[in-house]
């Protein structure tokens, strides 16, 4: 099983804290070790940093470990191949221009019997079921929303609907945990296994389970700074993680999540201190 980070927040931020201790899920303490990447909006750009091998050995991500680039999104992978050989191609996050904007897209699960008819505009580079799932997802968007939805206040219920849809329609055929971005807000699909936490003041002083690594968030934010962070599993043990419901997409915007208005129950909290290891 993969793993997948996502961070949204309300001012940029760095993940050099969280990504510490994700970084270790790839190889050290567990054992996807078939690539990873990152990705970090900055305006209406993205930075994106992929290798194929093992995070935990990557030079790349000893780089990112200690390089505090901020932004308000950012979507990282740690790879277990099911599908595709473990090449760049492969690698996860990948990365799209619709609209304008880029998207960025990052996926956990494995699909069966998945071969959709794709226009043309996006067609994938390497040979992952992940990446065809993006492309045909974003073909889906093209079609519904010819006219783009450059004014997100107007049309930001109806894409989330619409991603909800394809979300089943592509979920259908297995495992479907996802994170998607366009540098406005961050989507999160939880098929099997995804949760996260939103921090904010008064903050509090969180320790890493898969390094023994801790922040006092007090002495690194200001009072109204609000960070939502996104994982396949809990990436600190000393805090209430909230686990979303599978079947569920939330959009998170400004650093806190927004459930479609026909969503029910959408999560349940883990224990405080209790890490589920994939």
């Amino acid at each position: 099983m993969c793993q997948l980070l996502g961070m949204n927040c309300n001012v940029p931020t760095d993940i050099c804290f969280s990504f510490a201790g994700f970084r270790a899920r790839g190889g050290l303490t567990d054992h996807h070790r078939d690539g990873w990447g990152i990705a970090f909006f900055e305006g209406a750009g993205a930075r994106v940093f992929l290798d194929p091998s093992p995070s935990a050995d990557s030079p790349v991500a000893e780089l990112v470990k200690h390089y505090p680039i901020r932004s308000l999104n950012v979507i990282a992978h740690i790879r277990k191949a099911t599908q595709g050989e473990v090449r760049l191609e492969n690698t996860h996050p990948f990365q799209r221009e619709l609209w304008g904007r880029y998207w960025i897209f990052a996926h956990n699960g494995n699909l069966k019997n998945f071969a959709p008819t794709l226009t043309g505009r996006f067609q994938p580079v390497g040979t992952t079921d992940s990446e065809l799932a993006f492309c045909y997802l974003l073909d889906r968007l093209a079609q519904r929303f010819p006219q783009g939805t450059r004014d997100i206040a107007e049309l930001h219920a109806e894409l989330h609907a619409e991603l909800r849809a394809l979300a089943i329609e592509i979920g259908s055929h297995g495992e479907f945990n996802f994170l998607l971005s366009d540098g406005n807000q961050l989507f999160a699909h939880c098929s099997s296994r995804l949760c996260y936490i939103v921090r904010k003041a008064p903050f509090p002083v969180a320790h890493l389970a898969d390094e023994d690594l801790t922040v006092d968030f007090n002495e690194v934010t200001t009072p109204l700074d609000r960070v939502a962070v996104i994982a396949t599993t809990p990436l600190t043990d000393n805090e209430c993680w909230t686990q979303i419901a599978p079947g569920n997409l939330l959009a998170f915007r400004d650093g806190e999540p927004v459930a479609l208005r026909d969503t029910t129950t959408v999560a349940q909290d883990y224990p405080r201190g209790t890490v589920t290891n994939a």
